[in-house]
């Protein structure tokens, strides 16, 4: 049976395991590898399957992060701010493999973690057969780029559009990843708010890149994206190094109170108690009146709309469309530059 085709769909080229032997065996019997700390970014992972034919579900409890996401209208500089600044620990004993199986089925809904994404962020799109799963065909206004790309499934064309893990798995792997357990880990690899289908090579010349080597070439994005990347951290207990804070502080600053985003709803408002009313001293009843005529039933008066909330986060515009929420106009909940592609004030409009 032919092995299926992989790729960096984590923003991580691979370095095949025979040249790693080779590259030992040509050092020599005496030459004794001594592991060092990893101070930038390197571009040599191991790599995921792209568009694998078998969907194998996750363990049960694989999908648990450490930590719960952000509370409902978290500032992300708020949020910055309470993340641990360390120097990057050694790559030492990274693996892909000690992230769970790539694209396993977190959810359990029947269909790997790309295909979902896949689904999530592509518009216009049709499926390989009668199961709505394995995506086929779609067209992805990637926030990376601000283009738009073309998707058609197959082994010479599924390239041009992959899945980055925004905190990339090997970085996580130097800032504190080494302390989660294997379900957690799997569940960062497979997490939502972690993954982001884009371009291919801006994926590629992302690698394992952080804030601070590497950001969107769509500057309108940039926003989002370090939010994005403040709130997985937060969310399994990682840390940055401080030039990673510096410039996500630097971004942030041009934000306007940019939001983190969460899976966190709005807290409900709570309900004060009806007062108890004091007994009323008795009296004699007086006399019946004559019964005054009726008056006219008032009109029916529409009820208030209920406010929206206070912040709604949408991952793209199909996001948007299927909550019945677009178009947004600016200053409605869930609107975003990143939404707004004409930047006239109306997202998702078509």
């Amino acid at each position: 049976m032919a092995l299926p085709r992989v790729l960096s769909a984590d923003l991580e080229p691979a370095a095949s395991a025979s040249t790693a032997t080779a590259a030992a065996a040509g050092a020599g019997a005496t030459a004794k590898a001594v592991p060092t700390p990893s101070s930038a970014p390197t571009f040599h992972e191991t790599v995921a399957p792209l568009d694998p034919e078998i969907t194998n579900p996750a363990a049960q409890g694989a999908a648990a992060t450490p930590q719960t996401q952000p509370d409902f209208a978290t500032r992300a500089i708020d949020l910055l701010a309470t993340l641990p600044i360390k120097g990057r620990a050694p790559k030492t004993g990274y693996d892909r493999e000690l992230f769970g199986q790539a694209w396993v089925d977190v959810d359990r809904n029947g269909c790997d973690t790309r295909n979902d994404i896949l689904k999530r962020d592509l518009t216009g799109i049709t499926y390989t057969n009668s199961v709505p799963c394995k995506v086929q065909t779609g067209t992805l206004a990637d926030p990376y780029t601000g283009a738009s790309i073309s998707f058609l499934r197959g082994s010479g064309t599924s390239t041009a559009v992959q899945i980055d893990h925004v905190v990339a798995l090997s970085d996580a792997w130097q800032k504190g990843a080494q302390q989660l357990t294997t379900e957690q880990r799997t569940a960062f690899a497979n997490d939502p708010l972690n993954l982001q289908a884009t371009d291919g090579p801006t994926n590629q010349k992302k690698s394992d890149g952080d804030a601070a080597t590497w950001l969107p070439p769509n500057k309108a994005f940039r926003c989002e994206y370090v939010a994005r990347q403040i709130s997985v951290k937060a969310a399994y207990s990682l840390w940055v190094t401080q030039a990673e804070h510096d410039a996500m502080a630097n971004i942030l600053a041009g934000c306007g109170g940019q939001l983190a985003p969460t899976n966190r709803q709005a807290p409900a408002a709570a309900s004060s108690p009806a007062p108890v009313a004091e007994p009323a001293p008795a009296v004699a009843a007086p006399a019946p009146a004559a019964p005054a005529p009726a008056a006219p039933a008032p009109a029916d008066v529409p009820a208030p709309a209920a406010p929206a909330p206070a912040d709604v986060f949408y991952a793209n515009c199909s996001a948007a469309k299927a909550a019945g929420a677009a178009p947004i106009l600016a200053g409605q909940a869930g609107y975003r530059a990143g939404l707004d592609r004409d930047l006239d004030g109306i997202a998702c409009e078509s």
